[in-house]
């Protein structure tokens, strides 16, 4: 989902920065996308269909998950899923409700990497063809929904506490939010709605509307405002910066090098083409200090985390202290799909018992070689939008003693349930995300907690300061 959506706004983004220019092949991937989304999706899905999905996700889900009930009760699954199939009254139900009705059953397992996915094609649909969207998104903090972006043409003030929406009050949307947002905790939970945004999240689940009356308090003062709906593809995601930052770049602050990696995925051979300049170039300007900032990090692959670590690493080192899988007859039947089953990874996969849970081991990798590195002070940024692995990279960092962790507490857990795959229900086609494997940090805490930052400094979400990077900045000059 959250790759998706990316994509979506990097192409928008491209488009208008660049004046039409080099975008050729970004919006033919994205025509693709959408012309196959429009070939496959059916206006309408019957109840028997419905139903039947709703029994091959519990099956999978059961099958294929590493642990299905680390945070939920086979008795709790049940019932979700009984509630489910009995709220199913309607004869036919479309793309979005379809969804709706799934995503509580995925989510209810309270795993972020499982789960089913935001309608991201129906909502590209939904944007190109002039669809409208609530007009404000908020920062969750404190048990209060705090107006971090203001779309509309009403001066409305930033950090504002949005009371309610159409006489709703703000804590009972979010409670209808919070079955469809996969996490582990509420701190991860509010984390990823404020990635996802109100305005999207209020979309898929109340519908499109042509306006709004909200109620914002600001300091003991409360007022109404009626707010127009905006264009979801101009007056939104043209507009807004996404909280996911992809960008690489080099910077420095006097004698202290910047480093923003990017993500952790894509072209390994380029990504560490840059990283080895990078790191050449902080040599040949003598500095002293580095920050590295994984804060706004979507995740990815360990290879990419490893090779930045291998730069200022003084001896052999792992990106996990243990790593286990679960195999299945539908991971066995979906590997044989989609992967190369001559690789060793896969190869143990489909030589494994379906169910046995098993160890697999990575190579330790190599720190670069004595002149290469960088011999200076480390520190590296954190956020609650650190995801996945850059919570896991900045964890390994963490448990080696190589550098500094500054920032707030991570969102996502650095021992967790991941290692994921995805596949399509065979009904509706919706798109589903598993995790079959579970990653334990380096100094092998299972500790329910994020990664927790050493030098603690919080971001203020509601303006545009950079707390934690000047924080500091101050600290070590």
């Amino acid at each position: 989902m959250l790759q998706d959506l990316r994509k979506f706004v990097y192409i928008q983004k491209t488009i208008d920065i660049n004046h039409m220019k080099t975008i050729l092949l970004p919006l033919l991937a994205l025509c693709f996308t959408l012309t196959t989304f429009a070939q496959s999706e059916r206006k309408t899905f019957s109840k028997e269909e419905v139903l039947k999905d709703l029994d091959f996700l519990y099956q999978a889900l059961e099958d294929a998950h590493f642990n299905i009930y680390a945070y939920t009760t086979k008795d709790e699954l049940d019932a979700i899923y009984s509630s489910i199939a009995s709220s199913v009254t309607k004869d036919s139900l479309d793309y979005i409700e379809a969804t709706n009705l799934l995503q509580p059953l995925a989510t209810a397992i309270k795993n972020g990497h499982t789960e089913v996915e935001f309608p991201t094609e129906a909502y590209i649909k939904y944007a190109y063809g002039g669809g409208t969207l609530f007009p404000l998104e908020v920062a969750l903090e404190n048990n209060k929904a705090l107006i971090r972006n203001n779309h509309s043409d009403q001066d409305i003030p930033h950090g504002a506490q949005l009371m309610s929406i159409n006489g709703t009050a703000m804590t009972e949307i979010i409670e209808v939010i919070a079955p469809h947002i996969p996490a582990e905790r509420p701190y991860f939970m509010n984390a990823k709605i404020e990635y996802l945004t109100l305005p999207r999240a209020y979309w898929q689940l109340f519908g499109p509307q042509d306006e709004f009356t909200v109620d914002v308090k600001d300091g003991d003062q409360v007022r109404s405002y009626t707010l127009k709906a905006i264009k979801a593809l101009d007056d939104f995601e043209m507009k807004r910066r996404d909280i996911i930052d992809e960008s690489r770049f080099l910077k420095y602050y006097g004698n202290t090098a910047y480093l923003h990696p990017g993500k952790f995925g894509g072209d390994l051979p380029k990504y560490k083409k840059f990283i080895d300049s990078a790191f050449a170039d902080m040599k040949a300007k003598n500095s002293k200090k580095l920050i590295i900032d994984l804060r706004n990090h979507g995740g990815g692959d360990d290879p990419f985390g490893d090779h930045i670590v291998s730069y200022f690493a003084d001896k052999p080192f792992k990106w996990n202290s243990e790593f286990t899988l679960k195999t299945s007859q539908f991971l066995k039947d979906h590997t044989r799909k989609h992967y190369d089953t001559t690789e060793t990874y896969w190869k143990e996969v489909l030589n494994r018992k379906n169910g046995e849970i098993y160890d697999y081991a990575f190579e330790e990798q190599q720190p670069q070689p004595e002149g290469k590195r960088f011999k200076g002070e480390v520190y590296v940024l954190v956020n609650r939008q650190s995801y996945s692995q850059s919570t896991v990279t900045a964890a390994q960092i963490q448990d080696y003693g190589w550098a500094t962790i500054v920032g707030e507490e991570t969102g996502e857990y650095p021992t967790l349930y991941a290692s994921i795959y995805n596949f399509s229900l065979p009904h509706t086609g919706i798109k589903v995300r598993v995790s079959k494997g579970r990653i334990v940090r380096v100094n092998g805490s299972t500790a329910e907690e994020g990664v927790m930052p050493d030098i603690l400094i919080k971001d203020h979400l509601l303006d545009e300061k950079d707390e934690i990077l000047e924080g500091l900045l101050e600290k070590i000059r």
